[in-house]
């Protein structure tokens, strides 16, 4: 059943309604204030600012900025803004999400700005964000954006790991803080949340723009975006992790390694950083120091099941085959929803001799992602078990 999205009133449990929308009050739940990178951000200041640093080829983007086709848009939709300010949103969400409106849809790879999600419907978290937050200004709401700590996606690229965030609406409503999520997620109860500046909130879509690029592939025009976001807030650790994979992707591995630091000096807790930091070290033959890394990966990246993988791979590589298997369980029961942690079970099944086993992880893994490198590897290694052994039977699924 479809519901009709409204605001909730104080205390609430969080919604879902239409494309899994949650609005959730925050009364109880301490919402921090941006210490970096405060004040108010035009394109003239962000121009000048990219162009100080050395910053010639970037793009200059508000990503919140309304086009006057959006105010006017905004006028027929809530023709009168004098309505209390609950009204105003509840209006202006329905606005963007009915399909008599606008009929925004979730699309997670979508970071868009305010008019790219107006002319194409669709938005992930930031994207949704960058158009609430703007219209909602436009109304005469103080919407900001919330930086949700506690949720992050970790995703590879070759053997790289790009980090994303996850942001949200936040407003005001009788002395309480109020979030509205954007997201396919079921709904969540955050622990960790802050409010920040809107030049940390450009730094973010800079950020993201960039690891999009990164996961097409276009290394060298995702750089101007990353180096613009650590310029924006050189404590944003995850811009930093993003632009040492486009560093070390564009054949900078000394810029690469500086950025990876960076990155865990202003977060001693980013696993990614630490991750590709050993991969880099890996790569030179600083293995002491990159087992080092790893360890102190799965430590700190509970939620990031690329730590337990590489570090199973040090295991297997190594011969210890028991705690190869452990590690790449618990990056199983991280990342059921993605093919790697399969095929590195088929990988330990391949070294432990059973070929059978390794079959059977192998189709799992390619029932979701069939052109994964590592199910690539494993497929790879078990042709080659099979024309050492023809009687053992069997193919790649």
């Amino acid at each position: 059943m479809t519901h009709e999205p409204r605001l909730p009133t104080l205390p609430t449990r969080p919604l879902r309604p239409l494309v899994a929308l949650a609005l959730a009050a925050l009364a109880a739940l301490a919402v921090g204030c941006a210490t970096v990178a405060d004040g108010p951000i035009d394109r003239g200041s962000l121009s000048r600012l990219l162009r100080e640093r050395g910053i010639r080829d970037a793009q200059v983007v508000i990503p919140y900025e309304p086009t006057d086709e959006m105010r006017a848009w905004l006028r027929r939709a809530i023709p009168n803004a004098q309505v209390p300010t609950e009204k105003r949103l509840q209006l202006l969400l329905g606005a963007l999400l009915d399909p008599k409106g606008l009929g925004i849809t979730y699309e997670a790879h979508f970071t868009g700005t305010a008019a790219e999600v107006f002319a194409h419907r669709r938005a992930n978290c930031l994207a949704f964000t960058n158009i609430f937050v703007g219209l909602a200004r436009e109304l005469g709401v103080e919407a900001f954006y919330l930086d949700v700590d506690d949720i992050q996606r970790f995703e590879k690229e070759g053997d790289l790991v790009v980090v994303s965030g996850h942001v949200s609406v936040g407003f005001a409503v009788d002395r309480a803080i109020q979030v509205l999520d954007f997201t396919m997620a079921p709904a969540a109860h955050y622990r960790e949340i802050k409010r920040i500046s809107d030049r940390t909130a450009v730094a973010l879509y800079y950020s993201n723009r960039g690891g999009e690029l990164l996961r097409a592939g276009e290394y060298r025009t995702a750089l101007p975006w990353l180096r613009s976001s650590v310029v924006l807030d050189p404590d944003l650790a995850r811009g930093w992790v993003n632009l040492g994979v486009a560093l070390r992707r564009t054949g900078d591995p000394a810029g690469a390694e500086v950025a990876y630091r960076k990155a865990l000096e202003v977060d001693p807790d980013s696993s990614s950083a630490y991750q590709n930091l050993s991969s880099l070290l890996h790569l030179r033959g600083q293995e002491r120091e990159a087992e080092e890394l790893l360890a102190l990966a799965a430590r700190v990246g509970v939620r990031n099941p690329f730590s337990y993988l590489n570090l199973g791979d040090v295991s297997l590589a190594h011969g210890r085959l028991d705690e190869a298997r452990r590690f790449y369980k618990k990056a199983l029961r991280l990342y059921r929803e993605h093919s790697e942690p399969y095929a590195a079970m088929g990988q330990w099944a391949v070294a432990a001799g059973d070929l059978k086993e390794a079959r059977r992880w192998l189709d799992k893994a390619v029932s979701i992602d069939r052109a994964n490198d590592r199910v690539q590897q494993l497929a790879a290694a078990l042709q080659r078990a099979d024309r050492a052994e023809p009687g053992s039977g069997g193919g790649v699924g």
